[in-house]
């Protein structure tokens, strides 16, 4: 977290209440990423998140507060708390599901996804506190067996996606 924060921030003064309200957000993004599916239902898109653990229950945003009869300087300085937000969610995002996705050098040959398994569309769009979660309905193999695009179904629909784009969580004992 300071990792991002350091460099988003950059050398940017702040009140108390500008950096309270940054790493509150910040919290809250660490506190939503996906952790571990709830269940092995192929029509259940629910996983655990840290934010189970700290509040029981996930974590969602909060409405966009309207600030258009406030004054010029507050609202430049509230969408500055919105850009640093949004940037550190787009770099800590990208970091987090790279992680999850181990892709060893092509020396060393790796398991191919499974059909059910739970996953993270790496989507640029996303916003924060937003996670595409979706089950691989399907694999479509290559001449040599190895599985480079899947169709995935998420709540909203089904997509074909190739593998590099897709960021599985830790499989079910």
């Amino acid at each position: 977290m300071k990792y991002h924060l350091t460099r988003v921030l950059q050398y940017q003064p702040l009140t108390f209440e500008e950096l309270s309200t940054v790493t509150s957000r910040v919290e809250a993004i660490l506190n939503s990423r996906p952790l571990y599916p709830m269940s092995s239902s192929p029509d259940d898109y629910d996983v655990l998140t840290p934010g189970h653990f700290t509040i029981g229950d996930a974590l969602v945003s909060l409405p966009q507060p309207d600030w258009s009869d406030h004054a010029h300087h507050l609202m430049t300085r509230w969408q500055f708390l919105q850009k640093c937000t949004a940037d550190f969610w787009k770099k800590w995002r990208l970091e987090y599901l790279t992680t999850l996705q181990q892709r060893p050098k092509w020396q060393q040959r790796t398991d191919n996804l499974e059909l059910g398994t739970l996953v993270v569309l790496r989507d640029v769009q996303a916003h924060s506190l937003s996670w595409q979660i979706g089950r691989i309905i399907e694999k479509y193999p290559g001449k040599d067996g190895t599985v480079r695009v899947v169709r995935v179904k998420t709540p909203i629909g089904e997509y074909t996606r190739p593998v590099v784009r897709l960021s599985p969580l830790m499989p079910e004992p």
